[in-house]
Formats: C-alpha cells, structure tokens, sequence
C-alpha cells in the first residue's frame, strides 16, 4: 500500500504520537526548490505544441540545464514585475508570493497562479489592453491581478477548511496591518499577551505566520499568500492603536 501525505497533514496525524508507525518501512519527502518549481513551469509549458512551436524548443527542454530552462520562462514572462534594482526578478517574485510561513513552496499554488494569470491576461486581450512586450505572453500588471484569486482559494480552500477553527481569529485581522506583536494581536483577538502567543504560535504551525524576531520578543509576519484574502495593509501593527479600537468596538 502506498499512501501519499502532505508535510503537514503527516505532522498533524503524528502530533499526538503514532503508534503503528513501525509498520511503515519505507518513506520519502518530496521537496520542491526552486530548480524543480522551474522545470515543472517548463515542462507544463512545452507540453503545449503551439507554445513549442512559437519559441522553436522541444520537450527536450525540461531536460536541458537550467539556465537554458529558464531563459524559456524569461522569454514567455517580463524579467521583473516590479521594476527597480533591488527588486527580485519574476520567477523570484513568482515564488515569494505562493509560499506560505512555513518558507516553502508548493506546486499547488505555483501552478493556480500561473492557471489565474492566464485567464487574467486573456481578459486583458479582450477589452484591448496593450499586449506584452516582444515575445512575451504575459504583462507586468496582469501579474499583480492574478494573485487575489490564489489568495482567496488558498485561505478559503485550504486553511479555513482543513482548520474551521481558526476562522473565527483570522477574519478578526482582516483589514489590520501584516506584521504583529504579541501584544497588537492580543488588542485584536481581546485575549491575554500569553494566550495571543500560543493562538499565534499555532497560525505560525499551519503556515499563516511566518516567526521572526527573538524568543523573548517574537514578530509574527503574514506571508503575502495570503494579504490580499484578508485585505491587509503593509506595516507593522501598533498594540496602542489596537486596543484603542477595541475599547471603541
């Protein structure tokens, strides 16, 4: 028997201890970086024949070394999204806002991006927006409209779904800002610092916060996966704002 786990769902079945766990005898992970993200954008890619056609590449590709993969993504997408030295280039960019707090990437999302920002691009093409530069299929601005789609499911579909529970708390940061203290999300949730840290050390466990800061004074930073889903605003929260809106509510 052969069964197929996501990383999470393993670690939540084992939380509280597995006994039959000797049984399994043979395991492994499947990890995703960013080279394997890459070719499997390429290898979706090249299985279009018009695609290969208009580029003149073969599926051969997707067993090509990666830089020449990734001169193909290049080709079809702008090199940035948003334009500037400091900025990442567009698959950096791509990557940067599918992942979730826990750093990683998953296909699931790299691929209902790419899925979104084709019908978002199509729909641009049908009330006569301007077309991409040169070769490319894809424009900047369409980037940036694709994303609240991917937001939305993934809260929806995937966080409020697999954990009900948690909806209640998450729908109270709507509209706040993306990073926190303890001390803003208790104002907000109207708990206890301590209570607030073990509520926000549980979001960070299923991927909503990403942890930064010290032990002593933790930060808790929302990924931008899910900023547009809850309409957050860039910044860090202020705990005296917070509480002065909570005594006001």
């Amino acid at each position: 028997m052969k069964i197929f786990l996501r990383t999470d769902i393993c670690s939540r079945i084992t939380a509280q201890g597995f006994r039959e766990a000797s049984h399994i005898t043979r395991h492994l992970t499947v990890n995703w970086n960013r080279n394997s993200l890459l070719n499997l954008v390429v290898r979706r890619s090249i299985h279009n024949p018009s695609l290969r056609d208009a580029f003149g590449v073969s599926e051969a590709l997707a067993r090509r070394p990666v830089p020449e993969q990734e001169a193909l993504f290049f080709r079809m997408c702008p090199e940035q999204v948003d334009v500037g030295p400091n900025k990442p280039n567009t698959f950096d960019w791509l990557l940067g806002r599918t992942r979730d707090g826990s750093k990683l990437n998953a296909p699931r999302e790299l691929i209902h991006f790419l899925n979104s920002l084709r019908e978002v691009q199509v729909k641009r093409f049908e009330v006569g927006e301007p077309e991409p530069e040169g070769q490319q299929l894809f424009s900047r601005p369409a980037f940036k409209d694709a994303l609240p789609e991917v937001s939305k499911v993934r809260l929806e579909q995937t966080l409020y779904a697999e954990y009900p529970e948690l909806k209640e708390p998450l729908e109270r940061l709507r509209g706040e800002k993306t990073s926190h203290k303890p001390e803003s999300l208790a104002a907000i949730w109207g708990i206890s610092r301590e209570e607030a840290t073990t509520r926000a050390n549980q979001l960070v466990s299923v991927g909503f916060f990403e942890k930064r800061g010290t032990t002593q004074e933790p930060e808790y930073w929302v990924p931008f996966l899910y900023r547009d889903a809850l309409e957050l605003v860039q910044g860090a929260a202020e705990p005296a704002e917070n509480t002065q809106l909570s005594l006001v509510e």
